[in-house]
């Protein structure tokens, strides 16, 4: 389908209506909402009446709309789970830590220290009815989204960095 200059006056005059572009590819016919889309975007289309909203039944009468009380918003409060307590890695009776050799499915499998090195290990302590973490590694890994942003450490600015930016 060619965007013909016909095409393209029907698309504003639409647009400036307040049509949504679903309700403009309806009406054109032979383009898609995406296509609608597209073209608006492409021809810098903004300012635009109030969308077209869907009637229902009728309208209510000014005084009605007056006598109703505003709207509460309630506020959720979400309630603060206390951090667990941190319990030390398992250590085994001749003294060796948790590796994936020894490791089983009922032991926390937080990994501790550089698997590149010899002294990588897991944590090891119990976890709660075949989970992967104990109740303190848990509580680290599975952090709702505004404490995971709230622990972030700011980003360090390396020495290389400081002197691009002071350099311009």
């Amino acid at each position: 389908m060619a965007w013909t200059d016909e095409r393209v006056e029907l698309l504003k005059k639409l647009w400036a209506e307040g049509l949504s572009a679903a309700q403009i590819a309806n009406k054109m016919g032979g383009v898609t909402r995406n296509a609608v889309i597209g073209k608006v975007h492409r021809l810098g289309l903004s300012g635009r009446a109030t969308p077209a909203k869907p009637q229902r039944g009728c309208a209510p009468s000014a005084e009605r709309k007056e006598a109703s009380p505003p709207k509460e918003r309630r506020v959720e409060v979400k309630s603060v789970i206390p951090e667990p307590e941190f319990i030390a890695p398992l250590v085994l009776d001749t003294g060796d830590r948790m590796t994936v050799a020894t490791i089983k499915n009922n032991m926390c499998k937080w990994p501790l220290g550089d698997p590149a090195t010899d002294d990588f290990h897991f944590c090891g302590q119990s976890t709660l009815s075949g989970k992967s973490y104990c109740a303190y590694h848990a509580h680290l890994a599975f952090q709702p989204p505004q404490r995971r942003d709230a622990r972030r450490e700011p980003r360090r600015v390396l020495p290389a960095q400081q002197k691009r930016r002071a350099t311009g």
